[in-house]
């Protein structure tokens, strides 16, 4: 039998790993406190919009290739990285050769089947050497604004292959000696745009993976190399043991669920399902993606490691929130998944680049193939997609323009849990990012963001509440090219859990100038259901006739139009999907219920209808003057539980 981590005494601790306890500690915290300061470096000097004002990166820390390249230590950002990155260092090196590293170097490599994520997340990995042998790995992933590739800044679900995806960077030596390697960096601006952003943002991680060596050889300095590789191994252990332990409460069972996405990029004749069945046996689990569709003919497909990604955020959201998210998470997990569906694809013909609108519904599956097992502690789904849009242009003078998820449906809800109602506005489970200020924006590019608010009765209704869809209008002022990626509107992705409701459809309306010139008459866009009758549909479950949302309705696809080209002063409106609710809605305190009509989360007819709560007044005019009718509101409910 397996001795706990907290039962070993402490010669069995010190001979395990080559520290007592305390130094173990001291130095796994270390590691943690070094790849949040070099990504605090990056996020404070980056150039582009995409570093600086989305934090679409994150850093590691990974142990020398005796160990196999343990991942000890993440930071605080994009969860999506965080799964692929052990296997990325791992792929990389091992492909280069260790045996052909010396200090000064910095190794990278781009490619979606070798590392995971796309094109335009770039590992950057340094080896860290003590006594002349390699001790550790440090590394930045970090989005390229622009990789090549026929879409301007990639993003786009309509790629058909790799050789439109973007350039592919096989394991490249691009600093040795600590100086530029000019053929790696000629590759990349030889054919990336927006070259005047990418160079520094290269120099500024590059300075940051000199930041994580220096403290890590501090470390190593103060506490010698085997302290060091011992918390390694202490700190993947912790992660593991706490995976194990709370994998050994859950009951054991086979659990199974489906989930998906809309279409892809050729047409909307084809619907992706992802199917998984969980069997869970002790303290082990495996799940298995057999069944699940085949890749996808353009690029919204994923790669192995972003589906393996996936799993273990959703598992750590359900089960394991509290320890560090590392390596040894996955030590008693086991995924089978064939190759050649759309959450594995293979090149060349299995595009990667919007993948985690494959992986979302793969957590999104995990939920619900897992929501009985879980009970009290199941957690409701959230929006679902990015809703990512990609636009760009010219300015009058010439100065070529671009913007990339800050003017869609990113952010938006999460679902409810057992503690309490859900945030309205943050981004999908398996991302951890800012949110674009919107001062930046308009400062930045000929846009205007008009409306960002959130969307009465759209939360999945519970006990506990789901988020708010969020509604988000955004002017553009000149001419432009957009590609628009909705890719969960046909079902409700804030699936609601123990009793709870699900969230409400999102959708996305394209307003033509021509149609409706906000500029000219100087009003903004309404809300009303009115609006919509001038409104060209992007994507979402409509009417035909008012093209308001319809769950009952036609469906718009997507890709209709690949690419939308606008004159000055069209407005793209995104309607995000709503969050899944916890626990019965009858159950929720009509005082909750009232302060949500106040706070216009839900309006007094959504109060009567969902919540079977009575509501008198008027939220606009009196919205303190608020009251709940309490007998007609046992009555109500009386009504609502009958049926």
């Amino acid at each position: 039998m397996t001795v706990s981590l907290k039962d070993l005494d402490d010669a069995q601790f010190a001979e395990r790993y080559g520290a007592d306890r305390f130094t173990a500690t001291v130095l796994s915290s270390r590691m943690r406190y070094i790849v949040q300061h070099m990504c605090t470096g990056l996020l404070n000097n980056a150039f582009s919009l995409i570093l600086r004002d989305w934090y679409d990166f994150a850093a590691t820390i990974s142990g020398p290739p005796e160990q196999n390249y343990p991942m000890s230590s993440v930071s605080n950002s994009l969860a999506m990285f965080l799964g692929t990155m052990s296997e990325a260092v791992r792929n990389t090196i091992e492909e280069y050769g260790p045996e052909n590293l010396r200090p000064g170097d910095v190794v990278i490599c781009n490619d979606p089947y070798r590392a995971g994520n796309h094109v335009n997340d770039i590992c950057f990995i340094r080896p860290v050497f003590a006594d002349g042998r390699i001790i550790s790995f440090v590394t930045l992933r970090a989005h390229q604004l622009d990789m090549g590739g026929v879409v301007p800044a990639g993003f786009s679900g309509t790629k058909r292959n790799v050789y439109e995806n973007g350039l592919v960077i096989a394991p490249t030596l691009l600093y040795r000696d600590d100086k530029p390697v000019k053929s790696a960096f000629n590759l990349i601006f030889d054919n990336a745009r927006y070259c005047a952003l990418l160079l520094p943002d290269i120099k500024t991680i590059y300075a940051n993976l000199l930041l994580g060596e220096q403290l890590i050889q501090e470390s190593v300095a103060r506490y010698g190399v085997e302290a060091y590789l011992g918390a390694i191994r202490y700190s993947t252990d912790v992660s593991a043991e706490a995976m194990s332990t709370a994998l050994a409460e859950l009951p054991d069972g086979v659990y199974e669920a489906e989930e998906g996405i809309d279409c892809d990029g050729i047409d909307d004749s084809v619907e992706y399902r992802i199917k998984v069945r969980i069997t869970k046996a002790g303290h082990r689990m495996e799940l298995d993606f057999s069944g699940t569709s085949p890749q996808a003919r353009t690029s919204i497909n994923a790669g192995i490691l972003d589906t393996k990604t996936a799993v273990g955020v959703a598992l750590k959201f359900l089960i394991d929130p509290a320890t560090p998210f590392t390596s040894g998470a996955y030590r008693d997990i086991d995924i089978v998944l064939p190759a050649g569906t759309f959450i594995s694809a293979t090149p060349p013909d299995g595009a990667v680049f919007l993948y985690w609108e494959s992986t979302g519904p793969v957590l999104l599956a995990v939920f619900r193939a897992l929501e009985k097992a879980l009970g009290r502690k199941a957690v409701g789904g959230d929006y679902g997609s990015l809703n990512i849009h990609n636009a760009n242009g010219v300015l009058e003078d010439g100065t070529p323009w671009v913007t990339t998820a800050q003017c869609g449906g990113e952010h938006g809800p999460w679902g409810a849990t057992e503690a309490g109602d859900a945030d309205s506005y943050s981004v999908v489970y398996q991302a951890n990012n800012l949110d674009p200020a919107t001062e930046a924006i308009e400062s930045e590019l000929p846009a205007v963001v008009l409306r960002k608010e959130y969307v009465p009765d759209s939360s999945g209704a519970g006990t506990n509440r789901g988020g708010a869809a969020v509604l988000k209008d955004t002017l553009y002022l000149t001419a432009a090219e957009h590609w628009s990626s909705p890719l969960h509107t046909k079902s409700p992705s804030g699936l609601g859990v123990y009793g709870g409701k699900s969230g409400a459809l999102g959708a996305t309306w394209l307003f033509h100038a021509e149609d409706r010139d906000v500029v000219r008459t100087r009003e903004l866009l309404g809300t009303s259901d009115e609006v919509y009758a001038c409104a060209t549909p992007v994507a979402g479950m409509l009417d035909p006739e008012t093209k308001c949302v319809d769950p009952d309705g036609e469906y718009f696809y997507f890709a209709s139009t690949p690419v939308w080209h606008t004159k000055p002063h069209a407005v793209f409106r995104y309607l995000t999907n709503g969050g899944g609710g916890w626990g019965n809605p009858l159950d929720r305190d009509p005082e909750r219920v009232k302060r949500d009509v106040r706070d216009e989360y839900v309006t007094v007819e959504g109060a009567y209808r969902d919540y079977g709560v009575v509501i008198t007044g008027d939220p606009r005019t009196d919205p303190e003057g608020l009251r709940v009718d309490e007998e007609a509101t046992r009555r109500r409910r009386a009504e609502l539980a009958a049926q």
